[in-house]
């Protein structure tokens, strides 16, 4: 059996183990009439809410693929919906990331560095306990990205505050429907 090596990867572009963001390199550095510490707030701001709508897509979908129960088709569905909602939303915040000058999520390894939700491999979730973790994960979610609203708002980046409220529309709709399985708890498994 013949096994390859990859070649080493160099460090450029990262500042204490992690991939720098802001300010991108001169290539990459789109025109902006924000300042460089206001697109680089911005930039600091997308980042983790990008890196949490990767690590919640992938909790999403393994909850739609390794769901088991009486509400099987109806969770099923409802998992697939909000994923892609949730994938939907990667790009723009990734685009809107790049539109000011700043650099986005490169790698997997890159997304747990960013990420502030946990991952979830356990070998087996109960359907009503999936529904409560992607309702929490929704909410802390919603909770950053008013978080990040204030900061673009601040920066003077109206633009990329209206993408966000847009997508908090989304996620508060998510934690909503999760919320109102949550209350027929005794009838989620």
């Amino acid at each position: 059996m013949t096994t390859t090596t990859r070649p080493t990867q160099t460090k450029t572009g990262l500042a204490n183990g992690k991939v720098k963001l802001y300010p991108a390199p001169s290539s990459l550095a789109t025109a902006t009439d924000l300042t460089a510490q206001e697109a680089g707030a911005v930039t600091e701001a997308l980042n983790p809410l990008i890196g949490d709508a990767f690590a919640l897509y992938v909790k999403t979908k393994n909850f739609h693929w390794h769901l088991a129960g009486s509400h099987f088709r109806d969770y099923h569905l409802l998992f697939d919906e909000q994923a892609e909602q949730i994938f939907d939303s990667i790009d723009i915040m990734a685009e809107r990331v790049r539109k000011i000058g700043g650099t986005t999520v490169r790698s997997i390894s890159h997304i747990g560095q960013l990420q502030t939700i946990s991952d979830d491999n356990d070998e087996f979730v109960r359907a009503g306990e999936m529904v409560r973790r992607l309702m929490d994960d929704n909410a802390h979610i919603a909770k950053n990205i008013r978080d990040a609203i204030a900061i673009c708002d601040k920066n003077r980046d109206s633009a990329t505050s209206n993408l966000l409220q847009a997508i908090l529309d989304e996620t508060e709709r998510r934690k909503w429907f999760l919320f109102e399985l949550v209350q027929g708890a005794n009838n989620s498994d």
